[in-house]
């Protein structure tokens, strides 16, 4: 959920923030190959372990580093008001799918690798919300809350870290424009 601050810093400094996000995006990926092959890193080892799940054991995490490749995508593709909807998007709407779905899910939605009908629905709660905020029109925040939902339900694992923000954009770029 951190991620939401990268639109309003991307306002503020675009080039240092896409550049900071990049080169923490290649130091991930060092520390975590090195991680692979039995070197502990400082810091990082321990993002690797708050980020990992039970199917990422002896695995290169790609949590974390799809998530940096969506917001940079996303940031570089698209203009900011599309863009922040589509970070935002992933921001709280997976974060928030993801938590809801851990605590409270209860039913389970066929064909999604145990996703929850809670999540589903805190996703797209969380992804209406931050919309709206965006683009203050109802029709918009439906459409993305409803694409939002519809592609966090769908088991592609930590790619959703990249599908969302871009696809979320993607509508978003339509929605802002009629």
């Amino acid at each position: 959920m951190c991620t939401a601050v990268i639109p309003f810093m991307l306002r503020e400094a675009y080039v240092p923030v896409m550049t900071a996000l990049l080169v923490i995006l290649v130091l991930y990926c060092v520390a975590e190959l090195l991680r692979l092959r039995g070197f502990t890193v400082p810091f990082v080892s321990a993002i690797t372990e708050a980020a990992s799940r039970k199917r990422d054991e002896n695995h290169f995490v790609l949590g974390p580093a799809t998530l940096a490749v969506g917001v940079l995508v996303t940031a570089a593709f698209f203009e900011p008001r599309p863009a922040a909807a589509g970070i935002f998007a992933l921001a709280f709407g997976d974060g928030l799918a993801s938590l809801v779905g851990k605590c409270f899910g209860r039913i389970q939605i066929p064909c999604s690798a145990g996703k929850t009908a809670a999540g589903s629905i805190a996703c797209w709660v969380a992804v209406f919300c931050s919309s709206m905020a965006v683009s203050h029109r109802a029709d918009a925040a439906f459409g993305l809350a409803l694409t939002g939902m519809l592609i966090e339900v769908f088991p592609i694992k930590d790619f959703d870290n990249i599908f969302i923000p871009v696809l979320i954009a993607t509508v978003a770029q339509f929605y802002f424009h009629i």
